[in-house]
């Protein structure tokens, strides 16, 4: 993506709003380093060799680039606006959080503007408050996915961690907001805090109207975390069973051996024990093996299901065991479990291979 032709547009887009800009010496000095940098640091490298040839007024460099993104294509790279205002606007707060209002309709400017919540989380979080009231759905979503208390590929806010309900006026506003896009956001702002405070979770949850589908599905995607680990309460608040009673029958794994870049196909009938219906939540668990030795949980989903009194339903499944750059599969003995509303029902082991 911050490749010279990136940079090149860039330069040209520069050029026509600032004819002083040097285009030449600017794609000489932003590409000579790149084969070195990662992702990121490209980005951050960019915001630094582009303060060099804008003028030293900050606010006149806001104006150049605020007239530059327009002409940029969309996409990932356009977070070298929002990151140059991170890098050399702190001591401007308002002209530094107008210009990431704006940015954010191009690309998102929820990494920059994390450090402003750093620097004065008050005023900054009283500002993106008034985002999430904006009719841009790109703001009203920077204003839930920059104050995450997680946000991958960040640094944690502390702040929010400690207090999570200084962040809860904003999800109060956007939980039902017609955008999917912003939803995913609350969810997952709410999936966060329930690392660090699942009882604020749950109290969260509890006071919102969730007869509204959006509210609903915002609720539910966000306590997904919740459902993973088995939480008893956040399932009983979904009306998920308590005390199951089922049964695992007919269960078949192959093969047993593996080999890493092949798969394994398991399949199950999942029968009641019970008179009465049951609403069950089906997810498997596979402890990968580590390079280490130890091993590594990890759970995906398999179905929702009100099953009747006595009816059994069967389920089928593939999981491919293929090298990913996010994760590296290691030989050795790996476990998978069958769990239903939190609770292991079938446990069962099988080899990776080299």
């Amino acid at each position: 993506m911050f490749g010279r032709a990136f940079y090149s547009k860039l330069a040209e887009s520069v050029s026509t709003v600032y004819k002083p800009f040097h285009a030449k010496q600017f794609l000489t000095d932003v590409c000579e380093p790149l084969s070195s940098l990662s992702l990121n640091e490209r980005m951050r490298h960019t915001s630094v060799v582009l303060q060099k040839y804008l003028p030293s007024d900050y606010q006149k460099s806001i104006g150049i680039l605020n007239e530059v993104i327009p002409l940029m294509p969309g996409g990932y790279t356009n977070l070298v606006f929002p990151d140059y205002v991170s890098q050399f606007g702190t001591h401007d707060f308002k002209t530094s959080l107008k210009a990431l209002h704006y940015f954010t309709r191009f690309g998102s400017s929820e990494f920059a503007i994390r450090t402003f919540l750093k620097m004065d989380f008050d005023r900054t979080i009283q500002e993106m408050y008034r985002w999430s009231q904006d009719e841009n759905e790109h703001v009203r979503r920077l204003s839930s996915e920059g104050s995450r208390p997680r946000l991958p590929w960040s640094f944690k806010l502390d702040a929010v961690i400690k207090n999570p309900a200084s962040t809860q006026p904003i999800l109060d506003h956007l939980k039902q907001d017609e955008s999917l896009y912003v939803r995913k956001s609350v969810a997952n702002h709410i999936n966060d805090f329930s690392k660090d405070s699942p009882d604020f979770v749950l109290k969260l949850i509890k006071s919102w109207d969730t007869s509204h589908p959006h509210t609903a599905w915002i609720v539910k995607r966000g306590c997904r975390s919740l459902f993973k680990q088995g939480d008893k309460r956040s399932l009983a608040a979904f009306k998920y069973t308590k005390d199951v009673q089922v049964s695992i029958k007919n269960f078949t794994i192959t093969p047993t051996s593996v080999k890493i870049g092949g798969a394994i196909h398991f399949s199950f009938e999942l029968l009641s024990q019970k008179k009465s219906a049951q609403r069950l939540m089906v997810d498997y668990r596979i402890h990968y093996v580590k390079k280490n030795g130890s091993l590594s949980p990890k759970v995906f989903k398999l179905t929702e299901v009100d099953l009747p009194g006595g009816k059994s339903i069967h389920l089928t499944k593939k999981q491919r065991f293929q090298d990913f750059t996010t994760r590296k599969h290691a030989a050795g003995k790996h476990r998978l479990e069958i769990l239903v509303n939190g609770e292991v029902v079938k446990s069962v082991t099988f080899d990776v291979r080299a």
